[in-house]
């Protein structure tokens, strides 16, 4: 409840309750019950002489501070509400407040003992309790009274603020006694072993989504308590609630999750390796999530990322440019080291070419200008529509069980279509978006991703429209495998063949010396992404984080 005021030593005072009202003798003062009896007497005797129409002005004298704080606590603690508000400089609000002490937040018994007065503060203690639904407990803390002149006649008033009823409080709060919110969960892997953020530290957010989304559906019951309820218009500088007092605890429900324990630890042991990673795998039959995992715990990259995917987008284009006839793989295509398109100049990696080369060539060597020299070619909405109805992208109805971003791919032309092929311009994915792409491949059809089986709420997972034509899949596999075996996936996969796939991304970052790197991939009915922000190519940085995966889980 924070530090209790200490009352000085040397002024001795001695406080009773006497029949609901506050008797105070302090050391040779000469106040005693009529103070706070006398309704205001003594400080209107002051101020008659004056007249009625000149206002009182100077400081206040210890009578007034006094006199005017102790009648305004003995009215409150005697639940005389309107009588309380009334000796305060704004009444409406002091009346809503001091309603809602016993209404909201259900305090009784309340003692209230003045100290001693500092200049124009009087201090008090409170001694209070606090009860719901047949469970009490004792409430105890210390605040204080500012006397001030009011503004139109100059008498004594108390200076309200919320801070009067409790000193955590802050204009615009409340406080309020009830459940706490939503229940607690208790958090289960595929095997039915408990998920903790001590264990698994990558999870703390991802339990944080569990339990609100989970919390009352999962037969848990919230605890009881008085807590600092921050309003719309707090002047608090964290906005966040705050428990005074727990009554009770919650009970906490059960969720089972899909996440693998080995695959889970591993995960966390990848990404500790490098700064600023994120991985996602998940199972591309199911769309099970089996690990998640980010090297930074604040925020989960992972699934709430909106990041440039870079040449991992090219997974989709191929798609789309295959579908349209407009590149096979073992079909001749056009690798130049620039191209221009919308007014812009597009490069290869040290604007490398491949003269001569096929499709499947270029995407191994993720050719950036194979791609935008067929921009030319597309709509504007091409793009847009293949990672919708393909992919099930950019729609913003995944229902994965916590908080995630959809990706997204939104129509745009001239230069920024054309970076969009290549995953640059408005394009923005992460971990998990990118998980999905390759599990999409693998299983020739888009499974939303989940972490709970949609089975135990019942809730309706996201659907793509259409499946790829089956000679189009075939060459995308295709595509994927060459990438893995003899592309920039290689290194990284090395040994995870033969039923594989892989693509590599590097996206450019404003302000950021090296881009970030990208690598999804499949292996079995494995799918894995993760990214490594400013860490370079992703076949270097991204990469080993996820064949390690891929080959602890196959």
């Amino acid at each position: 409840m924070g530090k209790r005021r200490r009352v000085d030593e040397r002024r001795k005072h001695r406080s009773a309750v006497i029949g609901g009202v506050i008797a105070v003798v302090v050391g040779g003062a000469g106040f005693g019950v009529y103070a706070l009896y006398g309704g205001g007497a003594t400080a209107d005797a002051q101020s008659s002489s004056v007249g009625h129409k000149k206002v009182k002005t100077g400081p206040l004298s210890a009578t007034e501070v006094r006199t005017t704080a102790e009648r305004f606590l003995t009215a409150w603690q005697r639940g005389q509400v309107a009588q309380a508000a009334a000796a305060t400089d704004d009444a409406t609000t002091a009346a809503s407040q001091l309603t809602g002490y016993t209404k909201d937040a259900r305090i009784k018994d309340v003692t209230l003992t003045p100290g001693a007065r500092k200049g124009d503060q009087l201090p008090f203690s409170v001694k209070a309790t606090v009860s719901y639904d047949g469970v009490s407990k004792p409430l105890t803390y210390d605040s204080a009274v500012t006397v001030v002149r009011g503004a139109r006649d100059g008498k004594p008033v108390v200076d309200w603020h919320a801070s009067v009823v409790h000193p955590d409080l802050k204009d615009g709060d409340k406080l309020v006694t009830g459940e706490s919110g939503t229940p607690p969960i208790k958090a289960l892997d595929r095997a039915g072993a408990e998920l903790t953020a001590a264990k698994y530290p990558s999870l703390g957010t991802v339990l944080d989504g569990l339990r609100e989304k989970y919390g009352k559906k999962a037969g848990g019951k919230a605890g009881v308590e008085l807590r600092v309820v921050r309003g719309k218009n707090s002047t608090a500088d964290k906005l966040s609630d705050k428990t005074l007092v727990e009554l009770s605890k919650g009970t906490p429900g059960t969720v089972r999750t899909t996440l693998s324990p080995t695959l889970q630890a591993a995960a966390e042991r990848q990404v500790s390796k490098k700064a600023r990673s994120s991985v996602v795998v998940m199972r591309p039959s199911t769309g099970e999530i089996l690990a998640v995992a980010n090297a930074n715990h604040g925020f989960n990259t992972a699934f709430q990322g909106s990041l440039a995917p870079g040449s991992t987008m090219k997974v989709i284009t191929s798609s789309l440019l295959i579908e349209k006839h407009l590149a096979s793989a073992d079909e001749p295509h056009p690798c130049p080291k620039t191209v221009k398109y919308g007014g812009w100049t597009f490069h290869n990696d040290d604007d490398f070419e491949i003269k001569g080369g096929t499709f499947k060539a270029s995407f191994a060597r993720s050719c950036n200008t194979a791609f935008i020299s067929q921009a030319k070619e597309l709509h504007d909405a091409d793009l847009t529509r293949q990672a919708q109805q393909v992919f099930g992208l950019s729609m913003n109805n995944w229902a994965v069980g916590v908080p995630t971003f959809d990706g997204a791919v939104p129509v745009q032309s001239a230069a920024q279509m054309a970076a969009s092929l290549i995953g640059q311009g408005g394009v923005r994915m992460n971990p998990l978006n990118m998980a999905s792409v390759a599990s999409t491949v693998r299983a020739g059809v888009f499974h939303q991703p989940y972490l709970v089986s949609p089975s135990v709420d019942h809730r309706t997972t996201a659907t793509a429209s259409r499946k790829m034509s089956a000679s189009t899949l075939a060459q995308l596999r295709d595509l994927l495998k060459y990438t893995a075996t003899y592309g920039t996936a290689a290194e990284a996969m090395s040994g995870l063949g033969p039923d594989y796939g892989a693509k590599t991304g590097s996206a450019e970052v404003d302000g950021q010396k090296k881009p970030n790197g990208w690598f999804t991939a499949y292996r079995g009915d494995l799918a894995a992404a993760g990214v490594v922000q400013a860490g370079g190519h992703g076949g270097d940085t991204a990469g080993p984080i996820v064949a390690a995966l891929l080959k602890l889980g196959g």
